[in-house]
């Protein structure tokens, strides 16, 4: 029979409710670490706009579907954003993972 190894201290335990970090403004889930987006993006005039504080995942995603125009004109508030279409798939996909960093590369434009 194979022996478990010891979790590192190091290693949150993710089931524990003590393991409670910041939440992601757009897919809503706790996270261990955030980064904030511009709801306006900064070449579209947002650089003192409103911001909400998203997962890597869903920054990245963001950035992926929807162009700095798109964001700029159609997207100004979280929840726009978290009605958007062209998110919807993967805000569904996301809510049931317990991720923290996805490799997905912006779109040629």
């Amino acid at each position: 029979m194979a022996r478990q190894r010891p979790r590192p201290s190091a290693w949150p335990d993710l089931d524990s409710p003590a393991a409670v970090g910041p939440q992601c403004g757009l897919c809503e889930r706790e996270v261990q670490a955030t980064s904030r987006h511009h709801l306006v993006p900064r070449e579209e005039g947002g650089k003192y706009g409103p911001t909400v504080e998203l997962c890597q995942p869903c920054h990245s995603s963001v950035h992926r579907f929807l162009s700095n125009r798109d964001l700029a004109r159609r997207y100004s508030s979280v929840e726009l954003l978290r009605a958007a279409e062209e998110l919807q798939t993967y805000l569904r996909w996301i809510r049931k993972q317990r991720v923290e960093r996805i490799a997905n590369r912006r779109g040629r434009r």
